[in-house]
């Protein structure tokens, strides 16, 4: 049996306001229109507010979704374990509200011959960011700037929720994760650095990385707190440089 050319991985905690949009349906419209094979992860982060039950129904009666529960172990390990379970040879993951449009997915693929990571950009010139509120621009960058001095070098944009990885890197870095490997026990949303441990590994293991301009929908939030976030996001940047220090990651 042939493999999947795409899985995309879509991680979800409490996503009622975000299913009423019909975030779902739109994501399952477009792929429905592509000519490749395709699967779609729905992993959940121990939703308590029905988004099980509706992720449930949503898969069964949808072709090509699949649901996997996961206990609220935050972003990083949800996104992991979907990825994990993936079967595609290239595996996107990508926001639940869709801040970012599946359809975004067609400026990557002409870079997949050449590169094993490629990262969704709010930064690069010609992204579009809609309706930001200036202060998190603002934190944003700042906190891009502690990124590219202490973990992951180079890049404009570590957090933009939008990246697809080849089977074989999907592998290699979602294996290693240490920081976001999963032992950790969450007690609220805080989606933490995932991405700068995945960049930082990704770097690490001089895999091929393109980063890319792409669209990016502002929703409003009572999930972000920017100064708190901020500084538990900085803090475990500090985790990542000491887990490299002290042996947690392979050396290739």
């Amino acid at each position: 049996m042939a493999a999947l050319l795409l899985s995309v991985i879509i991680p979800s905690y409490n996503e009622q306001p975000n299913l009423k949009r019909g975030v779902l349906q739109e994501v399952a419209d477009y792929l429905n229109r592509q000519s490749y094979t395709w699967e779609v992860i729905l992993s959940d982060d121990g939703s308590t507010d029905g988004t099980v039950e509706l992720l449930t129904e949503f898969a069964t009666s949808h072709p090509g979704f699949k649901f996997l529960a996961n206990t609220h172990a935050g972003k990083g390990p949800t996104v992991k374990n979907g990825m994990l379970a993936a079967t595609g040879e290239w595996r996107l993951f990508t926001d639940f509200d869709q801040s970012t449009p599946l359809s975004e997915i067609e400026k990557f693929w002409p870079l997949t011959k050449d590169n094993q990571v490629i990262s969704g950009s709010r930064e690069a010139v010609g992204a579009v960011r809609d309706k930001e509120p200036l202060l998190r621009h603002i934190m944003g960058r700042g906190f891009n700037f502690l990124v590219q001095l202490l973990a992951v070098p180079g890049m404009q944009d570590t957090q933009c929720g939008f990246k697809l990885f080849s089977a074989v890197a999907a592998e290699k870095l979602f294996r290693q994760l240490y920081i976001y490997g999963g032992h950790q026990v969450m007690k609220d949303a805080f989606t933490g650095a995932f991405d700068v441990e995945l960049l930082f590994l990704a770097h690490k293991y001089k895999l091929p990385i393109a980063e890319v301009a792409i669209l990016w929908k502002h929703f409003k939030s009572d999930r972000v707190s920017p100064l708190k976030d901020s500084y538990r996001m900085l803090r475990d940047i500090l985790k990542i440089r000491w887990a490299d220090l002290t042996g947690k990651y392979a050396t290739s």
